[in-house]
């Protein structure tokens, strides 16, 4: 089974948004959000030795993904080849997911009302094709493939010359979009863009949370109900006995 990654040369990103101009087009992503985007880092060092960089950052599919676990009905899921999926039909836009992802990756659509998110153009890899971003990035930064694949360019990328994942200490999920860069210029990336802690919730919490609205909302309509009964008794004042 492939084991599916991404590597991005930082050094040869032109920062152009062509990239996320052909995801949002290929994946008709509302105006305002993105499923990938491109990021500029603070210029930092002092004239001439001047250093700044690019960031592309999009959905990780990390090999421990934190956006699991919290989903109340198993909406998000992850494949054997490590594409971290949402299944529209099961997602109830609750939005859990969206806080546990140290990438703030993922977005509610506010026309489907469903979760989105980069899945490395599934679609197209199951018709031999490569991500969108892939085939339009105007500089060739972008690379797809097999990780567990010795003659792909993702493994010689990674294990050859030794693209970086962004992760911390606080942060080592294992994500499998990797950054190839100069030392300097990769870590002002990491520096100026890190992972942050997850918001993580079990799905038994995001039920629990879900419920209580839930539950408010029943109880207020019981109570409700008994007062327009009450109060019509009231109008209609009590039933004649009869002796």
């Amino acid at each position: 089974m492939a084991r599916y990654a991404m590597v991005t040369d930082l050094a040869k990103c032109v920062g152009c948004q062509a990239c996320t101009v052909a995801c949002n087009t290929e994946w008709e992503v509302p105006l305002g959000f993105a499923r990938t985007h491109v990021r500029q880092t603070p210029v930092e060092g002092t004239f001439p030795n001047l250093v700044s960089t690019f960031y592309v950052a999009q959905c990780n599919h990390c090999d421990h993904p934190p956006c699991v676990e919290p989903c109340p009905t198993g909406a998000t899921w992850q494949s054997e080849n490590g594409i971290v999926r949402v299944d529209p039909n099961l997602c109830i836009g609750c939005g859990y997911c969206v806080d546990a992802c140290p990438y703030e990756a993922r977005y509610l659509n506010p026309v489907t009302k469903k979760v989105d998110k980069c899945d490395f153009c599934a679609s197209r890899l199951e018709q031999g094709r490569n991500p969108a971003c892939v085939d339009t990035c105007t500089a060739h930064a972008k690379f797809f493939g097999d990780l567990e694949d010795r003659s792909s360019d993702v493994f010689h990328l990674v294990y050859e010359r030794g693209a970086r994942r962004m992760e911390t200490a606080d942060v080592a999920v294992g994500p499998n979009v990797y950054y190839l860069a100069p030392p300097e210029h990769f870590d002002l990336a990491l520096a100026s863009f890190p992972p942050r802690k997850p918001r993580l919730l079990t799905a038994g919490q995001a039920w629990k949370k879900l419920a209580r609205p839930l539950i408010a909302a029943a109880v207020g309509a019981t109570f409700i109900g008994q007062a327009i009964a009450f109060f019509n008794q009231l109008r209609k004042g009590e039933p004649d006995i009869e002796e």
